[in-house]
């Protein structure tokens, strides 16, 4: 019986320490994260993440934390990355994990940082790279890929477990930040099996990965485009337009400026002609994105170019459907490594439908290709900070779409959806369509819905091109805001413990509160909330600058120029968070005035004219930094086909014509003196879809117009 006892005992032990440890990776009555029908769920409290995709691999190592910290600072809370199998194993069985691909490195600073990582392990990738992520030597065996070929699986497996010794450790349950691993991409999508063969491999690599240690609350598939995900939490896609296309015309007014329950984006991969059909049911899983186009990448033959409202109009739209992650692709743009063997991008040679550039992939991200903050982040920061503060609540609340099924091509119809519960909720609307002009819509009177009476807003004129949305019974402490034709962007603790709400919106806020009972509130107008940066010291503060503000270790870090002039709410407790060099220089209404002035020299570069032959042209740049400068941003104003820049015959980066300089950091590259500039020719008749070609001498365009200079210190 004392054995018996023992037994019973030892079993009831085990059984309590696997029920804790499982209760923290699903998120049960511990810490851990978890997910509903409706939304995710991170310690038990409804979680509306924001997430933003930075390719580790892409970038240089010593720069991962300043980067890392400029997404944290405009509203990231989650970052996704790639680990591509040709960036570490380029060549069979030598592993490379130094560096930009140090990813065990780059976890470190992501815990740091208190981010959260969704870990994207492929075995294939897609993102733009040579053979989807495959490198040469698995295609070279021609072997069954993507599928559950045992001699696919063992070398898939091999790799998985490389890449798991340079991350043990970093799991969630392990104490690290890997909250959430993808598996596979677009799978059945772009390659691989559907029907049930293609939901087999999914759950055998998801069985694998678990086995080799990648253990985390969360799993993910991409789920669009009858993509199958293997009972996964599937992930969704929506970008403002497709560089894949192989149409050199203007496409179809885009469907993501519509608000409706519709999940899939059928543009994504419509080159690979794909099923616009779903594989997983709508109501069981909450609505996700991990691929909002926080850009676009240009490829030979198309090269739209994406501006900050094209993803902030997109972002809210989703937002109006009922999305409950906002997830970026990309967030930060970058540059390819240097391949052993071959270039490492996608390419017609390796067998995809399109070229992209060698090295460049900076998508036009909210963060660019060499860290230079972009007006795509200050546009989608608006709804990522209000993400942090509020979308706890907003999150809970599903989606009610008016006048569901509107055609996009439907210039006239304002566009409405609300997101509410019975007795609070918000109003969106959407009067805007890329490359499209909406009617105007003047005098109109919103309605906010919930079970008692509705709320009737204040009239206002709704111009082409707005969208935004307005709460109404929106609670903050004991006070209680009826409705206001604004928009909440963040919320200011106090020392005291109370809190300011902070609305923006260009109209008339017209605050209408329920009773005597109000909560402090502060009122920009939509300029200056692009503007805004919320850093936390003594307490919550709202600053207003052009570039860049952060906080790191009590102190501001103030990106700017010759002179950089901020405005802080409140006024500074202590004077000595700034750095060095500001002074208090007055107020403008609310927010007192600091101001930093630098006498360093500018940044010369002088142009001369190198060798011109017959399908090319060079530039020769010579450039005089003083040391005072952290970086240099050039801007280089050309018109052809592409760019090539190089310093003692290396290429540093190139790109194709988009009728946008192209910048390049000379920090990133340690400041070089000189540098060469190839310019290559496009012709009027070439078959390029772009939205503004350049000037054309002869039929064809080959030059350097130019070269801007910004100079930059924090």
């Amino acid at each position: 019986p004392i054995k018996k006892q023992h037994h019973i005992f030892l079993f009831y032990l085990l059984s309590c320490i696997v029920k804790i440890k499982a209760e923290r990776s699903s998120g049960g009555n511990t810490m851990g994260y978890t997910y509903n029908k409706n939304y995710l769920i991170k310690d038990d409290k409804p979680w509306f993440p924001v997430m933003g995709e930075f390719h580790y691999s892409r970038y240089r190592d010593d720069l991962w934390e300043e980067s890392l910290r400029k997404m944290k600072a405009g509203g990231v809370t989650v970052v996704a990355t790639y680990a591509f199998w040709i960036h570490h194993e380029e060549e069979e069985s030598v592993y490379d994990f130094t560096g930009c691909r140090n990813v065990g490195k780059f976890l470190a600073i992501c815990k740091k940082l208190d981010l959260p990582v969704f870990l994207r392990i492929g075995p294939w990738c897609h993102g733009e790279v040579r053979n989807g992520g495959f490198p040469d030597w698995l295609l070279e065996k021609q072997i069954p890929l993507r599928c559950d070929d045992s001699a696919y699986l063992a070398l898939a497996r091999r790799y998985w477990e490389a890449l798991y010794q340079q991350v043990k450790g970093q799991m969630y349950e392990d104490g690290g930040p890997v909250i959430g691993i993808q598996i596979e991409n677009e799978y059945g999508h772009v390659g691989g099996q559907t029907g049930e063969a293609g939901e087999q491999h999914m759950r055998t690599l998801q069985k694998m990965a678990k086995e080799i240690g990648f253990c985390v609350p969360l799993y993910t598939a991409t789920g669009w485009g009858g993509a199958v995900t293997g009972g996964m939490l599937p992930v969704m896609a929506g970008y403002c337009e497709a560089p894949w296309d192989s149409r050199l015309t203007e496409l179809e007014a885009n469907e993501n400026y519509v608000f409706t329950g519709n999940r899939n984006d059928t543009l994504v991969a419509n080159d690979h002609h794909v099923s616009e059909q779903l594989t997983f049911d709508l109501a069981e899983f909450p609505y996700l994105t991990a691929e909002l186009g926080g850009g676009l990448q240009p490829t030979e033959h198309r090269r739209p170019v994406p501006v900050g409202t094209d993803i902030g109009a997109m972002s809210l739209t989703k937002l109006g459907s009922g999305v409950a992650m906002l997830g970026y692709y990309m967030y930060h743009g970058g540059t390819n490594p240097k391949g052993k063997f071959s270039t490492l991008e996608e390419s017609k040679a390796t067998g995809y439908p399109n070229n992209v550039s060698v090295l460049s992939y900076d998508f036009r991200a909210p963060i660019r290709q060499f860290g230079q903050v972009s007006d795509t982040y200050k546009e989608i920061k608006l709804l990522a900070l209000f993400a942090k503060d509020f979308g706890q609540d907003l999150v809970t609340l599903p989606a009610e779409i008016d006048l569901v099924g509107v055609d996009p091509e439907d210039m006239h119809t304002l566009r409405l959806s609300w997101r509410h519960d019975d007795d609070h909720g918000y109003v969106f609307f959407n009067n805007y369509q890329r490359k499209r002009r909406m009617d105007a819509h003047n005098g109109v009177t919103l309605e906010g819905r919930c079970k008692e009476a509705p709320v009737e807003f204040p009239n206002l004129d709704l111009l082409p091109g707005s969208y935004g949305f307005f709460p109404y019974h929106f609670r903050e402490g004991d006070g209680e805001l009826l409705s206001a034709n604004a928009t909440p962007l963040c919320r200011l603790r106090g020392e005291d413990g109370t809190s300011c709400v902070v609305f923006y919106g260009d109209w008339d806020p017209a605050f209408v509160w329920k009773d005597e009972k109000h909560f402090p509130v502060l009122h920009l107008d939509r300029e200056r909330a692009l503007q805004a940066w919320k850093v936390t010291l003594d307490r919550e503060y709202l600053i207003l600058s052009d570039d860049y503000v952060w906080e790191e270790d009590g102190k501001l870090h103030i990106e700017g120029g010759k002179e950089t002039v901020i405005r802080c709410y409140p006024k500074l407790k202590d004077f000595s968070a700034l750095p060095d060099g500001f002074e208090a220089c007055g107020l403008d209404h609310e927010f007192t005035l600091y101001r930093r002035r630098e006498k360093a020299e500018d940044t010369r570069v002088t142009v001369t004219e190198g060798t011109v032959g017959e399908d090319f042209r060079i530039y020769n740049l010579k450039i005089t930094s003083p040391e005072t400068w952290r970086d240099t941003i050039l801007s280089l104003d050309f018109g052809g086909d592409k760019i090539e820049i190089f310093r003692d015959g290396e290429m540093l980066t190139d790109s194709y014509y988009t009728g946008e300089p192209v910048q390049i950091s000379l920090r990133y590259f340690d400041f070089p003196q000189e540098l060469q500039v190839k310019i290559y020719p496009l012709k009027e008749d070439a078959p390029r879809f772009l939205e503004r070609w350049p000037q054309m001498k002869d039929g064809c365009a080959c030059e350097l117009y130019g070269v801007g200079v910004k100079n930059l210190v924090w």
